[in-house]
């Protein structure tokens, strides 16, 4: 399973960006689909993810600015980010819950990331 994670670059602050992240190989079922983010010196945190039972639930810094979006199988998924702030600058990686097979269990998986830095 690979997970390809692309759409970062520099923007200025209030601009916007579309982050996308294709899940590919052998893939059964994906439950959990999300973006985590992770800043110079700090840890990495959840963004938003499109949970099993059909939820999208935001970091709160990102809720109404960030809109998480995709098919129905979650192979392919957008973030849209809108309104950008400077402390939004960070790698951007995406993430994936997915079961490989139909007889085996999910396991978790990770994009290479794409940056995103927030600047004038």
């Amino acid at each position: 399973v690979q997970l390809q994670a692309s759409g970062g670059g520099l923007v200025q602050p209030g601009g916007s960006l579309t982050l996308s992240c294709a899940a590919s190989g052998s893939i059964f079922s994906i439950s959990d689909v999300g973006w985590f983010r992770q800043a110079p010196g700090k840890q990495r945190e959840l963004v938003a993810i499109m949970t099993s039972v059909g939820n999208t639930n935001y970091e709160d810094s990102v809720l109404g600015r960030f809109t998480m979006s995709g098919g129905n199988d979650k192979k392919t998924v957008y973030l849209q980010m809108n309104s950008l702030k400077p402390e939004d600058t960070a790698g951007y990686y995406c993430y994936a819950r997915v079961a490989p097979s139909k007889f085996g269990g999910f396991y978790d998986y990770w994009g290479q990331g794409t940056l995103v830095t927030v600047s004038s």
